[in-house]
């Protein structure tokens, strides 16, 4: 690009940058005007906030653009490559076959018969202080018998209406026994 065209493009969008703001700052006068002055007062206002807006930031970014720093870059001479004698350089052997790059039947998934996925990554043993949640541990998870018991306990009780309509304290010991549990 010549500098010529840069300098144009660089005005075009400064003079962009400034007319859509005088617009925004036009109708936030407009609006913010909108209950206190009439119709024909209101336009006028709406207008004169654009065109001061439009001035002072066209000027305000002119005077920016001018004190910019200029870079001056010298001319890049071809002549001072040196050549190299050892190039290196592809040949018809360096060409891939394209009879590589396609897949075969062979490679294609059978859809009509997908295999399940199986996780058989088993965790041996946790430490300690392990972060892991043990979601089916079958020395934490109760036996059946034990979780009859607790569903019969549960239901045998007969809560009062109070506790069915507060149950923030059954949760908490919930969230202990979770607790306790995970350590």
């Amino acid at each position: 690009m010549t500098p010529g065209v840069i300098d144009r493009i660089e005005t075009s969008t400064e003079r962009f940058a400034s007319a859509s703001f005088g617009a925004a700052v036009g109708y936030a006068s407009y609006v913010g005007l909108g209950a206190v002055v009439t119709l024909p007062e209101l336009a006028v206002c709406a207008v004169a906030a654009a065109i001061v807006a439009n001035l002072a930031c066209s000027r305000t970014l002119r005077a920016f653009s001018r004190g910019g720093a200029q870079f001056k870059v010298r001319a890049f001479d071809v002549r001072e490559i040196e050549p190299i004698e050892d190039e290196l350089q592809l040949t018809d052997a360096d060409r891939v076959e394209p009879a590589e790059l396609v897949l075969t039947d062979a490679e294609r998934l059978d859809l009509r018969h997908p295999e399940p996925l199986e996780l058989d990554d088993v965790l041996a043993e946790l430490g300690p202080d392990s972060r892991v949640v043990r979601l089916f541990d079958r020395k934490a998870m109760p036996t059946p018998g034990q979780l009859k018991s607790r569903i019969d306990h549960h239901l045998g009780q007969g809560a009062s209406a109070a506790a069915q309509s507060d149950a923030s304290q059954a949760l908490s010991d919930a969230l202990a026994e979770l607790r306790r549990s995970l350590r």
